[in-house]
């Protein structure tokens, strides 16, 4: 572009006073070989202002589930939560139908490490821990967080596993920084995770997010400090790493090809933020 064409990203202003010197910027990093974000990951203003709503949204649901879920009821109840709550706010849940998932969010209890399927026979129990992962679409704007749920009086093991966790969680968001890399958020989150003795799921990770539910780049939460993507403003992206107890290693249900288990049945907790990187700092815009 021309410095004094109009930005691309339709702020109004010209390119020379608004994406010119963060993509000069780009430039320099690519040149010293390092991995970069294209164009069509960095959000518009306009684009970051429908995925807040959406986000907002999002966030709403888990409050909404956190004010009903207790032992005794099933996840089929949960389900319905999210499905009533959202839809009845001009939303829907992302992952109804998604590749075939026939449920409106995911429930993941004790060993389940990701992609529950809510069922009416899986009733919360005194003791359990559930990762509740809701993801929202809003006027066509997708947004994405989970929490961990500690049901009644949960054991010191489970407490310990879901308090590292954020833990971890909090440290990566700390080490998240423009022109920074996600390597460096990979790295706090699995130093912290190891020194705990615990692990850090590595084929499944974070993501892009916004105009669709999953975006570049994929988030690892295993890779060395200052490796991977630039985090560059305007990127959005989910920080969610999965802890578990001992191995990493895992397999999936044979019966509905979605639920994740810790391959040891040892538990799991994961907890999900939703980010915007901006020029300066890290926004939350779910949690």
């Amino acid at each position: 572009m021309e410095r004094n064409d109009p930005c691309w990203c339709g702020s109004g202003k010209k390119y020379k006073k608004c994406h010119m010197p963060i993509e000069e910027k780009i430039k320099l990093h690519r040149d010293r070989g390092e991995i970069v974000p294209s164009r069509k990951l960095l959000k518009t203003p306009a684009q970051i202002e429908k995925i807040k709503k959406s986000a907002a949204l999002n966030t709403a649901v888990l409050d909404e589930v956190a004010a009903h879920i207790r032992a005794g009821m099933s996840t089929a109840e949960i389900d319905k939560i999210v499905y009533d709550f959202t839809t009845a706010h001009g939303g829907i849940p992302a992952p109804l139908n998604y590749q075939g998932f026939p449920k409106s969010v995911c429930t993941s209890i004790n060993n389940e490490v990701c992609h529950g399927i809510p069922d009416e026979n899986i009733i919360l129990q005194e003791g359990d821990i559930i990762n509740v992962d809701v993801s929202t679409i809003l006027d066509g704007y997708f947004s994405d967080a989970s929490r961990m749920f500690m049901i009644g009086e949960v054991s010191d093991r489970a407490k310990r596993l879901v308090r590292v966790t954020e833990e971890c969680v909090e440290l990566g968001l700390a080490a998240a920084k423009p022109w920074g890399h996600l390597g460096d958020i990979a790295d706090a989150i699995n130093t912290h995770a190891q020194a705990n003795g615990y692990s850090v799921v590595v084929d499944i990770g974070g993501h892009g997010i916004g105009l669709e539910f999953h975006e570049d780049p994929f988030v690892s939460y295993v890779t060395p400090k200052g490796s991977e993507m630039l985090l560059v403003p305007g990127m959005m992206f989910t920080i969610e790493p999965m802890i578990n107890e001992g191995s990493p290693d895992f397999f999936v249900d044979e019966d509905n090809d979605w639920t994740i288990y810790t391959i040891d049945d040892g538990l799991s907790a994961q907890i999900e933020y939703m980010v915007l990187v901006k020029e300066d700092g890290i926004e939350i815009l779910t949690k």
